[in-house]
């Protein structure tokens, strides 16, 4: 059992160890990118991969949310929040009481239970609900 103090913080994001796949990446692309001139423009693509994999994130703390992107960063407070809405693919965006949508990066279903423990009871966890359900009742 997790305890959560109201000083904790949690950081969702892709691990940074998938940054060797983008240094083998580049290591293989080198003799394609120095075989003819002009070809070096070939490593802005691992370039920005990189910068995605280290920027992109969601912290979660006991009073907001803030969603990091690429080109910014969106802070949301749990006043704020009405709900969650997961789409197909599981990632999970925050629906704002004002109608807007935000989209949690590298937030997925799986988090939800950690997302209801860190809202200190704004939001439900319904999950916790479910398991601890007889199997009869199901």
């Amino acid at each position: 059992m997790a305890f959560v103090t109201e000083s904790a913080t949690v950081t969702f994001r892709l691990p940074l160890t998938a940054l060797i796949g983008v240094f083998g990446l580049l290591v293989c692309m080198t003799p394609v990118a120095f075989g003819v001139p002009g070809l070096q423009v070939m490593y802005l693509g691992p370039l920005a991969l990189a910068v995605w994999l280290v920027r992109t994130r969601t912290v979660v703390g006991p009073e907001t949310m803030v969603a990091y992107r690429v080109w910014g960063s969106r802070s949301i407070a749990w006043s704020d929040i009405a709900g969650l809405r997961i789409d197909d693919r599981s990632r999970v965006s925050a629906v704002l009481r004002a109608g807007d949508e935000v989209g949690l990066p590298t937030v997925r279903a799986r988090d939800l239970p950690v997302l209801a423990a860190l809202s200190q009871g704004r939001l439900p966890d319904s999950l916790g609900e479910v398991r601890e359900r007889p199997a009869s009742e199901q």
